[in-house]
């Protein structure tokens, strides 16, 4: 009877484990990390969120760093719409982004494809072929200013050696842009570079097996490395997107936007506007406008990459 009263007796009741002490050692550890990272977070804040939000303030006002900023409301978009060096910059830039970016990519691939070899020495070559990116910008555009110059220049050196009269490369409104172009190829090492690490990444196997199944060198190349660098491609399209966007240096120390606003860029003119005419206002604007311009083209990138950019790992 005792040990049946016992068995009936109800089973004792265990308290619900604290969560308190593992939540302080949580927020603990959150804190930690907060504090090793808050030297980024308060550059961030100070130097990039702060000033990107001023500027859309200011792109609603008048400023001109002399006074204090006057709102205006949307005077200056709409100003933008009437401003026929407006439409020239962005189709200046446009015509540029269109036909060096391809250039760049397909010379970067291809320089990353010859140093894609197992041959001695070739650290060397690849040291070569990278050391012009590092070149300060104002050393390199002074150095091509030299090289389009229409009398001792060694471009119109070469076209001497075919009878091909001297150009006005910086000159010729119908030269200058073509001239920017083969100028931006002097920066294509870091492209260079990102393709060699995803050349060498690409499995050897198969490689291999593709070469087993009879597939030529072109067949290998098209049908497996590129699938399996489709993702670096990508890589450098939109970064060189965004930068070719962006060109600025290269116009202002070479021709300033000229001859007849042939090379007047957009980032160009908008530095016109804010250092030189001090439409600092206008100027907000139109970096705005670049961002939304820059935005759309990167998103539309994004929006296409799916039909031809192969991640490894993917589903079918």
């Amino acid at each position: 009877m005792p040990g049946r009263v016992a068995s009936r007796a109800a089973p004792l009741r265990r308290d619900p484990p604290v969560r308190t002490g593992l939540r302080s050692i949580r927020w603990r550890r959150h804190l930690i990390g907060y504090l090793f990272i808050s030297p980024w977070i308060a550059g961030f804040a100070l130097f990039t969120a702060f000033p990107m939000i001023y500027s859309l303030f200011l792109s609603f006002t008048k400023y001109d760093l002399l006074g204090p900023p006057e709102f205006v409301g949307f005077s200056n978009f709409e100003r933008m719409v009437s401003d026929h060096l407006f439409l020239t910059a962005l189709g200046n830039t446009a015509f540029y982004t269109l036909l060096a970016v391809p250039i760049q990519l397909l010379l970067a691939l291809f320089m990353a494809l010859l140093l894609n070899q197992k041959l001695r020495g070739i650290n060397v070559f690849r040291t070569a072929l990278y050391l012009p990116t590092v070149t300060p910008t104002v050393a390199f555009v002074v150095l091509f200013v030299y090289m389009y110059n229409p009398e001792f220049g060694i471009f119109n050196a070469i076209l001497g050696w075919f009878g091909i009269p001297k150009q006005g490369w910086l000159t010729d409104p119908n030269l200058a842009k073509p001239a920017f172009i083969i100028m931006s190829l002097w920066h294509v090492g870091g492209q260079m570079v990102i393709f060699l690490a995803g050349l060498q990444a690409v499995p050897e196997t198969l490689v291999e097996a593709a070469s087993i199944d009879g597939a030529g060198k072109l067949r290998r190349f098209w049908h497996v490395t590129m699938p399996m660098i489709s993702p670096v491609i990508f890589f450098n399209l939109v970064l060189g997107i965004i930068g070719s966007f962006q060109v600025f240096a290269t116009a202002y120390i070479a021709t300033n936007g000229g001859p007849k606003h042939a090379t007047l860029f957009y980032v160009l003119w908008m530095y016109r506007h804010a250092f030189e005419n001090f439409r600092m206002g206008y100027a907000a604007t139109l970096g705005w406008v670049l961002l939304g311009v820059i935005l759309v083209f990167t998103l539309i990138q994004f929006a296409v990459s799916r039909r031809w950019v192969y991640y490894e790992g993917e589903g079918a």
